[in-house]
């Protein structure tokens, strides 16, 4: 097992195929009749991503990536059409101000998405060469912060009351952080009263990947965002690198 970038366009496709079969053909995303008969997830922003990579060497290079994660850098990005997270949150307030300078001399963001992993290699150990792979990056390219959509399964957010209402009153972004959910597409995660929540009984209900967010310190924006195409309800991570626990980047 390996974990680095994509090397070139067999090895991105690849990360698109393992995208469709477990988006699309898995977890049931509105798919087109191009894509279906492609097989693959691809968008707009794959060209000009970084693609990060868990490959296992002892299968056929067609079925070798096992694990994906997409990745865009802030200065890639304002170089074409921002971020892709923008379609759903107001991300003004967190890049306000941040000229080529300020990212040279702060440290750049990345939006990171599209993670996955085959179903058959959904482990811890999976789990950690992705962040593994994501820490080196952090340190290769001086990140500060990375951000990005997390979902949860199904497009009913009362489903997700109490994981919704557990990320709202427990790690909201502080205001000169904070990003919103488009007005047209904002859903109050405040379902519950604080007090009527088990922090044990949410922690549950949360999904592995936000869960591991959560563990390295984590913000949460404010607001979900149902995405019908992908059948999820989206929440909003930033992590400020500068929180993570040292133990991810050894």
């Amino acid at each position: 097992m390996e974990v680095r970038l994509a090397k070139d366009d067999s090895e991105i496709e690849a990360a698109q195929r393992l995208r469709y079969q477990v988006f699309f053909e898995e977890m049931g995303a509105q798919t087109t009749p191009e894509l279906a008969e492609l097989g693959l997830d691809i968008d707009e922003y794959d060209a000009i991503c970084d693609h990060l990579l868990v490959i296992d060497g002892a299968l056929p290079a067609e079925e070798a990536v096992v694990g994906t994660y997409r990745i865009l850098r802030e200065e890639v990005a304002n170089q074409n059409n921002g971020f892709y997270s923008a379609a759903e949150y107001d991300l003004s307030a967190l890049l306000a101000g941040r000229d080529e300078a300020t990212i040279r001399d702060q440290g750049q963001y990345i939006e990171v998405g599209r993670s996955c992993v085959r179903a058959d290699y959904r482990s811890n150990a999976t789990i950690q060469y992705l962040w593994r792979g994501l820490a080196v990056y952090v340190r290769e390219h001086n990140v500060s912060c990375m951000f990005g959509c997390a979902s949860l399964e199904g497009t009913d957010p009362q489903e997700h009351a109490l994981a919704l209402s557990y990320l709202h009153h427990n790690f909201q972004a502080p205001d000169d952080m904070q990003v919103k959910a488009i007005p047209s597409r904002h859903v109050a995660m405040n379902m519950m009263p604080a007090d009527e929540i088990s922090d044990r009984a949410a922690i549950r209900v949360l999904p592995p990947l936000i869960k591991g967010y959560l563990r390295v310190g984590c913000y949460i924006g404010d607001g979900a965002v149902v995405d019908e195409e992908f059948g999820t309800t989206d929440v909003f991570i930033i992590a400020p690198t500068d929180r993570i626990p040292d133990k991810y980047f050894s």
